[in-house]
């Protein structure tokens, strides 16, 4: 008999998750609840959907790797070229000649919080040494032509991830097609509806969920042996509504990060197709933060990388407030990267989208990937023991949630269905 598994969050980990569990257990017994009351508000909509196979250190390096080869095989499988925009990519790291004038930008081996710039996680890798054909043959495409980036004498680019291991796709996309998926496969999907309480059996082990539909108000029980939790920021806050009387509190918090889609003359569809590819940049800045932008397929270029620890988390996604202040900031760097070259300095960049999301956190910079023992459930509750059941959680992954999704799906309904993992996520246990 099959386990009955509930799934908190329709984000890209829960989705994930619920996909590669669907493989192997009947889809019917798979329940994914979202409380938010539109899909894909936070990180999994508005991320950069940037992705790296050797960006990572010791504990997330397998796990890093065989998620990239899974996005991969995905795309190939299902047309991801045309169903979620995936691409190969060349990443640059790029320096510009005022920066090097004034000592520097921002550098730190935590960039993430600092503002520094995601290159010098590749540096720490070695995804990038150079002397490979692949770096090689990219740096010359790139030393060639970006015909999108205004450049000026003394700036420094140096390619620090060849097509081979670097990609990038519209993280909304991949989303949709994992929800159509599982959804045909058979899985429920709640939406939108909130998960109230962890109900327990006469033995005080875990039988059901208790949800609201948040349209409705009506109130419904899911059967639930095995639970799982991938509701990103909001992981420490569903954990604690659910297990009330735990004293246990999941190590994760959130990071915002606000961003912009937009288009310019100097990048369109026609010069992705025609075969100069998508670039991921990586600049380092002296204005407090490190841009990041991607040009993806169909003429877009995302721009982001002002992050903030100090902006409140919402209730839900939804309830997000743009700060104009940030964007404003996103604005000028875009300007001062993308404007039109020379004397001319009139604009001609079109917002599409201003965007702002949450990202979960750890101290220790990798996600928590694992089965969360009884003990710390509270009052005594216990789960049904191997692969019958049990609570685990998924969250954490700061701004590789989108790189490492499917790889999390993957492991972890190999974990939860007692099968062996593709990944070695030893290091990722409950703190």
């Amino acid at each position: 008999m099959a386990t009955e598994t509930t799934i908190l969050g329709a984000g890209i980990i829960g989705l994930s998750t619920a996909y590669y569990l669907a493989q192997h257990q009947p889809a019917s017994t798979i329940h994914v609840v979202e409380a938010a009351p539109e899909l894909f508000a936070s990180a999994s909509g508005y991320a950069g959907g940037f992705l790296a196979r050797d960006w990572f250190g010791p504990a997330t390096a397998s796990l890093g790797a065989l998620s990239f080869d899974e996005h991969r095989r995905l795309a190939e499988a299902h047309d991801g070229g045309s169903k979620w925009s995936y691409r190969t990519s060349t990443a640059v790291s790029y320096t510009s000649s005022s920066v090097k004038l004034q000592g520097g930008g921002v550098r730190a081996e935590d960039w993430l919080r600092t503002g520094a710039s995601r290159a010098t996680a590749a540096g720490t890798s070695g995804g990038a040494e150079k002397g490979d054909q692949a770096v090689n043959d990219a740096e010359n495409a790139t030393s060639m032509a970006l015909p999108w980036l205004r450049r000026e004498q003394g700036d420094d680019i140096s390619v620090i991830g060849d097509p081979g291991t670097t990609a990038q796709l519209d993280p909304t996309k991949l989303c949709q097609f994992l929800l159509d998926e599982c959804v045909k496969l058979g899985v429920r999907l709640h939406h939108p509806a909130k998960a109230l309480a962890a109900m327990t059996d006469m033995r005080n082990q875990l039988s059901t969920i208790r949800i609201q539909d948040t349209k409705t108000d009506i109130e419904s029980d899911l059967p639930c042996a095995r639970l799982i939790i991938a509701t990103g920021c909001w992981s420490p806050q569903v954990f604690s509504e659910l297990f009330t009387k735990s004293s246990t509190k999941l190590p994760v918090t959130s990071l915002a990060g606000h961003s912009l889609v937009l288009r310019s003359p100097r990048w369109t569809e026609q010069l992705e197709t025609a075969g100069l590819g998508c670039h991921a940049m990586f600049a380092t800045n002296n204005e407090g933060y490190s841009p990041e932008l991607f040009t993806h397929a169909g003429g877009e270029i995302w721009i982001g990388g002002l992050n903030s620890a100090t902006i409140p988390l919402p209730l839900d996604a939804t309830q997000k407030q743009i700060q104009a202040e940030s964007i404003a900031q996103i604005k000028k760097a875009a300007v001062r990267l993308l404007g039109p070259s020379g004397l001319d300095e009139t604009e001609d960049l079109e917002v599409i989208r201003e965007g702002l999301c949450f990202r979960p956190v750890t101290a220790r910079g990798t996600p928590i990937i694992s089965r969360v023992e009884d003990k710390l459930l509270g009052e005594g509750i216990t789960t049904r023991s191997g692969a019958e059941g049990g609570v685990f959680v998924a969250t954490g992954h700061g701004p590789w949630g989108i790189s490492q999704s499917l790889g999390t799906g993957m492991v972890l309904a190999e974990m939860a269905q007692g099968r062996e993992l593709s990944a070695d996520v030893s290091l990722l246990a409950m703190p």
